[in-house]
């Protein structure tokens, strides 16, 4: 922005003599989306946990369906495809440099989504745990007469 254009800005605000601030705020009426429960924050764990769950799936059968390592593998640990390409090589093709890149490419982005699945699943059970103990240490703390756990609009009741 250049200095004039600043210097304009300024003068518009000071004529219009507006130069609080204005934060966003719920409307009156409540709306503003969500649920529509009445500023209860719902996390259902079985979500949590169906998802983590799917990721663990998602890593197990990329796990033992994708041929990171190379299928029949040699006494050197090659497996077919790069013994494919060292002898594509050997006999001087290029396609063996191209074969052989593909699978570095293959094997270094299956590992990747790999590790992205296994942090996925690790988080989700372990949020999914977390939340549970925070939930469980937050109703022994905050019952109401009856000795059920007090609910959020409840207790927002408090602080109007």
């Amino acid at each position: 922005m250049a200095w004039d254009e600043w210097e304009q800005l300024k003068a518009n605000v000071a004529e219009s003599g507006s130069t609080g601030m204005q934060l966003n705020k719920l409307a009156a009426d409540g709306g503003g989306g969500g649920s529509g429960v009445a500023g209860d924050l719902v996390v259902n764990q079985d979500d949590l946990g169906a998802v983590g769950h799917d990721a663990f799936t998602l890593y197990e059968d990329l796990r033992t369906g994708t041929d990171i390592a190379g299928a029949s593998m040699n006494k050197d640990g090659a497996g077919s495809t790069m013994q494919a390409a060292a002898s594509l090589k050997a006999h001087g093709f290029a396609m063996g440099s191209a074969l052989e890149l593909t699978v570095d490419v293959w094997t270094s982005q299956s590992k990747a989504v790999l590790q992205a699945c296994a942090h996925i699943s690790n988080h989700l059970d372990y949020s999914k745990k977390l939340h549970a103990e925070d939930d469980a240490k937050i109703a022994a703390v905050l019952r109401s007469r009856d000795g059920m756990a007090e609910s959020v609009s409840e207790l927002s009741k408090y602080f109007k």
